[in-house]
Formats: structure tokens, sequence, C-alpha cells
């Protein structure tokens, strides 16, 4: 039994610190991975060269920043063929990113978290870097979370919000990463104007002036599982083209949505 447990821990750990590594596509420093896995920084550096050693990591000696290796490449490949969704998703974000010369996303919903995995940029030449793919945000801090979270059981939400305080330990933990403007009510009043609407606002929350719209995308049994999402600068999302913006992102992800609850076909 104690070695089932130690054996789930290290698995545990191995697991968050591949998330970490993987939310900057230019590389994470040893430093940052230390600090956001709560671990010692010899058995972070002793489990980074271990993945290192067995492909699924590579070590920039230079920069001093880890990277996901060819192994992580080589699942990745494998593993796409099971999960469709980037395929039916592409041709929305292209007509999103050309209609309204934003840049789009794709994210999908990954226990607390939306993790991002598709963007196309629009023509429109001054962009918003927040978002890009692999970043991560606790559900409820950015426009893909907030439409996700939106359309969860009440129950569900309770529980979420609740893990998103308590993943720092404490309110003002999570508050001094994520800003006041992310408190558990503040989320919640966002979560309201999001379900009047259908879509999510991020008026700025995260880096000022960047603002960003999503839409959730449900699955099968009628959960949302995964958002469309447009960013760009604060003067591209004046009120009078959120309506414009948001229908178009609510009309994208209902076509998603119908393909992906569609009978299989035998």
């Amino acid at each position: 039994m104690t070695q089932h447990v130690q054996g789930a821990q290290v698995v545990a750990r191995i697991a968050l610190l591949l998330r970490l590594v993987g939310r900057n596509p230019a590389g994470t420093p040893l430093a940052e991975i230390v600090r956001d896995s709560g671990l010692t920084r010899p058995t972070v550096h002793r489990l980074l060269s271990s993945l290192a050693a067995e492909g699924l990591l590579d070590h920039d000696a230079v920069r001093r920043t880890w990277h996901y290796g060819p192994e992580v490449f080589v699942m990745g490949t494998v593993a796409a063929a099971r999960y469709p969704i980037e395929e039916l998703a592409r041709p929305s974000l292209v007509r999103l990113a050309e209609e309204t010369g934003e840049s789009a996303f794709l994210s999908i919903r990954r226990g607390a978290e939306t993790v991002c995995l598709l963007r196309e940029e629009g023509s429109f030449p001054i962009r918003s870097f927040v978002l890009h793919e692999g970043v991560r945000f606790p559900l409820g801090v950015a426009s893909a979370g907030l439409a996700i979270l939106a359309y969860l059981p009440d129950t569900e939400v309770d529980a979420l919000l609740g893990d998103t305080v308590s993943a720092d330990t404490d309110a003002d933990a999570f508050a001094a990463r994520w800003g006041p403007q992310h408190s558990p009510a503040s989320i919640r009043a966002n979560l309201e104007r999001t379900r009047e609407t259908g879509y999510a606002v991020n008026p700025g929350l995260i880096l000022e002036g960047s603002w960003g719209m999503g839409a959730a995308i449900f699955d099968r049994s009628g959960r949302p599982g995964w958002a469309l999402s447009l960013t760009g600068i604060e003067p591209r999302f004046k009120p009078e083209r959120q309506k414009v913006l948001g229908q178009l992102l609510l009309d994208e992800a209902s076509r998603i949505t119908q393909t992906l609850q569609r009978p299989p076909i035998n």
C-alpha cells in the first residue's frame, strides 16, 4: 500500500511538471517550475532530468529553459486521431479570423483549467499575445474558461470556484496571481452576464487593454468541453461590436457542436 501511494505521488508530480513545462512554447526556466510546482529544487531537477533521459523533455543549456521533447510529439500525433476536434474547429477559426481580423482560438477544458490548442491569426496588425498554444488558465480567468464555466451545473461551479481559491491555498494568494478582479464574486458576476448573452467577455482582466470573447462548444452529452475565442486590443471590442463578434462566435460554436453531437456512423 505504501509503495502504491508513493508511486501515485511520483506520477502526479511528473504530470504536474509536464503541464508546467508546456505552458510556454518558448521554454520554461527551472526557477519558474520550482515556484509553481511547490516542490524542492533538487526534486524538480531530478524529475526533469529523468524525463529528458526518456525523450519526454529537452533542456536548452544556453537559455536554461525546459521544453517538450520528441516523445511528447510522437504521443500527441498518435493521440490526435482519437480527438478530431482540431480538424472540426480549424475551418471555424479561419472564418472567425477572416471575418473579424482578430486572432481566433480553440481551447479545451482539462479539469479546473482551459488549455489553448489552436490559434489562427487575423489581419489586424496589432495583436494580443496573452493567449497562445499550450497556455493554461483556471476556469473563469479567461473568456474561454468563462464560457465553459457558465454552462456547468451550479454544484460543479461552486466546487470549481472553491478549488480555484484553494489551489493557491487561499484567496489572497490567488488574487496575487490573477488580481482581485478574479475573486469568486467577480467571476460569478461575469458568469451571469455570460449566461444572459450566451458568450463571455474578458474586458482586459488578465492584461490591461487586452480583451477577449468566448463561446462554449458542447459534447454529445451536452456538457461544455471546449470554447472558441477571439482576442485583441480594447478599441476593437466596443459594446456595439461585441454583439457582432459574440454572434459570430456563437454561430461557429454551434456549428461545431452540431457536428460533434451527430450520431456516430457505424
